[in-house]
């Protein structure tokens, strides 16, 4: 087969292929100046280099993202950027995290249960990113089902943060957020129940976007608890963000809890967007938290950047979010005790017995809390207390736009520190739970740096306005380099 022709247009000073953000590979591919064989070839590349040390990947579909790679180059050399018409994604390289079922290729939610269940079909997700061009490289590392926030319950092995490989990089989408910080892909897909997106994401000096509850279809995902469960990218930038959430939001007939909702232009929308005028809300019980030592002041200044940009920062008053973890915990757990009872030692080839010590706690307490005499006392006062932050948040929305905070109480943690807490999960998620629990669309972005590592900040905005808070993070980061930033990888080659 005839190789076809490359224009080659890097500069020795450009970053290197697999370092690019999304905009950047997207418009260097739509030009030819590089191939998606290049790109695809330069993840692997990276892949083998830090992932001995980071521990991302449970599972590596090389051959299968090669072929799909030079498929996407003959195409764009035939068409041109036509191409990227109808495959907006074409020829770009992901990860997923391994929640996701993929037709095919092995999905095993980092559980030993599911160590060789090969799914039949396709998510949603993935199959709206294999329709828009996109190419898996692989499936990540996570908490087992999902249950945890620093990626330490997977049955397989604990991630590392590539910022400081004695730390963890938050959960339970740790494994996406490293691959995408450590540049082994150009993108990443977590899920979010509790802050699974926007906690790595953070820790990781990522932005992590939630979209709203059903705004992208949870077809296909390993169900958690499925009133909050929440697809989304774990991205570069907001922009990047912005492009992956157009692919993916939408009605599915396949979950009737997908919104029938018309599908923004997100990224148009938040390149015309107008930060001036509009009214921040700064909560004054986010703020108030205990927070680690030196992470107040990097959220303030951020604050004041917000100021300078033109917003109208105003302090609202908001329930604390203390009440959220009481509240998600018994939700959660009353879930996943009726998710995981599918997993019968029949259906998926092991038995229950497969489960490990965190699954069965919370199954436990699930249980208990559905259980006859203490539905009333636990679940029922659970749900009208959620009712209740749901108001919350609907007042805070008349005053101002969208709300601002820290997105985690404290920078990444050493590895192991979560054994001292049984409550370690709802504690690191604390700051995320409330809008969780609402259904509300959040996103975290770097905005400074404690003790070397990153700081995270979020964005929360009602239902369906993604287009706000992904133009109020772009405002920021089109005036900041936070986002620019990646960790010094050199010590893991």
């Amino acid at each position: 087969m005839a190789k076809l022709p490359r224009k080659r247009f890097l500069k020795d000073n450009m970053p290197k292929l697999n370092e690019l953000n999304l905009s950047e590979a997207l418009e260097q591919l739509r030009s030819e100046q590089i191939t998606s064989l290049d790109l695809v070839q330069a993840c692997f590349a990276q892949i083998r280099k830090t992932d001995p040390e980071l521990q991302v990947f449970i599972t590596l579909v090389e051959e299968q993202a090669l072929e799909q790679a030079r498929t996407a180059d003959k195409l764009i050399h035939q068409e041109g950027e036509a191409a990227f018409i109808k495959q907006p994604l074409l020829g770009v390289p992901y990860a997923c995290k391994d929640n996701f079922c993929t037709k095919g290729i092995q999905t095993t939610a980092s559980s030993n249960i599911l160590r060789d269940f090969i799914p039949p079909y396709e998510s949603t997700v993935t199959a709206k990113l294999k329709e828009a061009g996109a190419i898996l490289l692989g499936k990540t590392n996570m908490d087992s089902f999902a249950h945890g926030s620093s990626t330490e319950t997977s049955d397989f092995f604990t991630t590392k943060n590539p910022w400081d490989t004695s730390r963890v990089p938050g959960g339970s989408s740790g494994g996406s957020a490293a691959a995408v910080v450590s540049h082994m892909c150009i993108f990443a897909i977590g899920s979010e129940t509790g802050g699974s997106i926007r906690g790595p994401a953070s820790w990781c000096g990522l932005t992590g976007l939630k979209p709203s509850y059903g705004r992208v279809s949870r077809y296909g995902l390993i169900a958690m608890a499925s009133s909050t469960d929440s697809p989304g990218p774990i991205t570069k930038s907001a922009a990047d963000a912005a492009i992956i959430l157009q692919v993916l939001a939408g009605k599915d007939p396949f979950d009737a809890t997908t919104l029938n909702a018309q599908v923004d232009d997100y990224f148009d929308n938040i390149m015309q967007f107008a930060i001036k005028g509009l009214k921040i809300g700064k909560p004054k019980s986010y703020f108030g938290l205990d927070l680690q030592p030196g992470l107040r002041a990097v959220l303030d200044e951020a604050v004041v950047h917000f100021e300078k940009l033109g917003a109208e920062i105003v302090e609202v008053d908001l329930m604390d979010p203390k009440y959220s973890i009481a509240v998600y915990t018994i939700l959660q757990r009353s879930e996943v005790s009726s998710n995981l009872a599918r997993f019968d030692g029949i259906r998926y080839g092991h038995s229950r017995d497969a489960f490990n010590f965190e699954n069965k706690k919370r199954m436990m307490l699930g249980a208990y809390a559905l259980s006859s005499g203490y539905y009333d006392q636990y679940y029922s006062k659970a749900q009208k207390v959620r009712t209740l932050i749901v108001e919350d948040f609907e007042r805070a929305f008349q005053k101002v736009d969208v709300l601002i905070g820290p997105t985690m109480p404290c920078v990444a943690l050493k590895i192991g520190e979560s054994a001292n807490s049984p409550m370690f999960g709802e504690m690191m998620d604390v700051l995320t739970e409330p809008s969780t629990i609402a259904g509300l669309t959040g996103i975290t972005f770097p905005c400074g740096y404690v003790d070397s590592l990153p700081v995270g900040m979020q964005v929360i905005g009602p239902a369906l306005s993604e287009s706000t808070v992904l133009g109020v993070v772009n405002t920021y980061q089109n005036a900041t380099n936070y986002h620019k930033k990646f960790p010094n990888l050199e010590s893991l080659t």
